[in-house]
């Protein structure tokens, strides 16, 4: 069984950073892809960052291209999430995912949230003004 945790979240002030770690319990993960989602309160979810099992493919939202970088360590089985200049529309809960599939061949397919068979409980990130 896998299981995905997150931690990180919190409150933070707009123009302000967060790191966000997903913890893998269950089994080595060094063959999956692995991404963030994020989803605002009555909005629906989104894609905001994917790495490949090897770390060296990335895929990032254009919303946060720039100020945010997906990263992961499969030595402890963690991936990162280092958020710099966050606004005030990045509140949502951010979810890890972890993929069927150790890359995505381009950032459309690494944003389909049905490559993704399971899921963390989501951490809540709010920015303020």
């Amino acid at each position: 069984q896998v299981q995905l945790v997150e931690s990180g979240g919190g409150l933070v002030q707009a123009g302000g950073s967060q790191r966000l770690s997903c913890v893998t319990s269950g089994r080595t993960l060094r063959q999956n892809a692995m991404a963030w989602f994020r989803q605002a309160l009555g909005k629906e979810r989104e894609f905001v960052a994917g790495v490949s099992a090897d770390g060296e493919v990335t895929y990032y939202a254009d919303s946060v291209k720039g100020r945010f970088t997906i990263s992961r360590d499969n030595a402890v089985n963690t991936v990162f999430l280092q958020m710099n200049n966050l606004k005030v529309a990045g509140t949502a809960t951010y979810y890890c995912a972890k993929s069927g599939l150790a890359s995505h061949s381009n950032r459309y397919r690494a944003a389909d949230s049905r490559f993704y068979d399971y899921w963390g409980q989501g951490t809540q990130v709010t920015v303020s003004s």
